[in-house]
């Protein structure tokens, strides 16, 4: 007899999980909690982080579909990060800013391309204050705004779509479709 799949309760919410996927995330936790060690928040930062571990499988696995593989919980652990020492986050923030992640267009959540979607994203900053700040651009620009927005969609490339996910609005969808032809016919290769 071989055990397939674990159910676990993160926080408020219960997920199915596979065994590798399971054991991945239990030394995911496990290193959190080492990390945390004295810190006196450390029970009320776990149980965030174990929401958002289930918030991120539930997004990508369905409500109540399937058991989270190990393929399901890796890009929401690296979508989360790791719990990082508090003022060692702020050192090398000051110092230099690194992200590990790709300056793309978003197409879930997008109300035109993803370009601000992308944007916001890549500098950990609110997607709704982005855009306004754009609105804002757009009349300044008398309109030049519009032809930095229109290269920005043809020039970074689509993050890859969730699977199972959401489907798109009808104007992302039709610009990632348009722009991915453009890039075709002219040979445009971004990744």
């Amino acid at each position: 007899m071989q055990r397939i799949s674990v159910t676990a309760r993160l926080n408020r919410s219960t997920c199915d999980f596979e065994d590798a996927a399971f054991a991945r995330l239990e030394s995911y936790l496990a290193e959190a909690s080492r990390t945390l060690e004295g810190n006196p928040d450390r029970q009320e930062i776990l149980g965030d982080l174990e929401q958002a571990v289930a918030d991120q499988c539930l997004r990508r696995a369905g409500h109540g579909q399937r058991a989270v593989t190990l393929t399901d919980l890796e890009p929401a652990l690296e979508e989360i990060g790791s719990v990082q020492v508090p003022g060692a986050a702020e050192a090398a923030a000051s110092s230099m800013r690194v992200t590990t992640r790709p300056l793309q267009q978003v197409s879930e959540g997008a109300l035109v391309s993803g370009v601000c979607q992308g944007f916001a994203r890549y500098f950990g900053l609110n997607v709704t204050a982005l855009r306004i700040f754009a609105v804002l651009l757009l009349f300044v620009s008398g309109g030049g705004m519009i032809l930095v927005y229109l290269a920005l969609m043809l020039l970074l490339p689509y993050s890859p779509l969730v699977p199972g996910g959401r489907p798109l609005r009808w104007l992302p969808a039709k610009c990632r479709a348009f722009m991915e032809f453009v890039r075709a016919k002219f040979s445009l290769a971004t990744n």
